[in-house]
């Protein structure tokens, strides 16, 4: 009986012994296969994240849409508005369309007079004086309505007017329809510079009516219910005075050079008309030697 108690007891140490030494290391090799498995498990979220996810892409830029500029008054406008602008584009058109035209109607008049100048006087005889000059010149207008004159002053009614008058009417008829020729399109352009500002003040009331429609209709003053009619109304303001201020300026600048080129027809309408009396210039050839 006390062997057998011995041998029982002898048994439960070395039971106890072994479970106690046992237990640390079953701990240990848990954690390390627990600190295993999770660095598994984040290289394995790292590869994934690296391979799986797509770079983001790039974002395309697009243009805001403005829907208080010059686009917007043209989608927006009612026909009223649309119509307003339409004749404002028309008026600065119209305005530089003459500016550009009558820069080059006069400067082709002043390179006339300096041949006139330079090979008029130079003739021998009033034929050559006239064929001296270029076909469509202002200066040869005035040259032929002069010698037309002084051969056909003639008839009944003529022969109560002298020579000298007639002669002087012919010439002053002819430079005042070269003055004619040069002024046209500026009665435009005086028109558009003094009626610019009231079309576009006529849009700017257009629009602030525009805008105190919709604070009416909204029943209250916000600031995108009247935005978009005020902005119509500045917009319509700004390209009225933009079209007149060109208009007045080309009007005030192609005026002063109309005198300037009209000053030189003038000189040589006088000149014209003392050699015609005169009779300097004959219808036959001078012989230089014989002077």
């Amino acid at each position: 009986m006390n062997k057998t108690a011995k041998y029982i007891a002898r048994f439960a140490a070395i039971g106890l012994i072994s479970t106690s030494t046992l237990l640390p290391l079953s701990t240990v090799w848990a954690d390390e296969t627990t600190q295993t498995t999770a660095i598994t498990t984040v290289a394995a979220n790292e590869t994934t994240q690296t391979t799986v996810t797509p770079p983001p892409l790039p974002a395309t830029e697009q243009e805001a849409y403005n829907p208080y500029g010059l686009e917007a008054l043209w989608r927006e406008g009612d026909v009223i508005a649309k119509t307003t602008l339409f004749i404002l584009v028309l008026m600065s058109i119209g305005t530089w369309y003459i500016i550009f035209s009558k820069v080059f109607q006069q400067s082709k008049v002043k390179r006339h007079g300096i041949e006139a100048e330079r090979n008029f006087w130079e003739a021998d005889t009033l034929n050559s004086a006239k064929d001296s000059l270029a076909p469509n010149s202002s200066y040869r207008y005035i040259a032929e309505k002069g010698i037309h004159s002084t051969k056909h002053h003639d008839g009944t009614l003529l022969e109560r007017i002298d020579f000298n008058t007639w002669v002087t009417i012919s010439i002053q008829r002819a430079i005042e329809k070269v003055q004619s020729h040069l002024g046209n399109g500026l009665a435009f352009l005086a028109t558009v510079g003094s009626t610019a500002p009231f079309v576009g003040l006529f849009g700017t009331v257009w629009g602030i009516y525009h805008a105190l429609t919709a604070i009416g209709i909204s029943g209250q003053a916000s600031i995108d219910k009247v935005a978009g009619p005020v902005g119509e109304a500045l917009i319509m303001t700004a390209i009225g005075l933009a079209v007149a201020v060109p208009a007045v300026l080309g009007y005030n600048w192609l005026t002063r050079r109309n005198k300037a080129v009209m000053d030189n027809v003038r000189s040589f309408g006088s000149d014209l008309h003392a050699v015609l009396l005169s009779g300097e210039l004959r219808s036959n050839p001078v012989n230089r030697d014989s002077k």
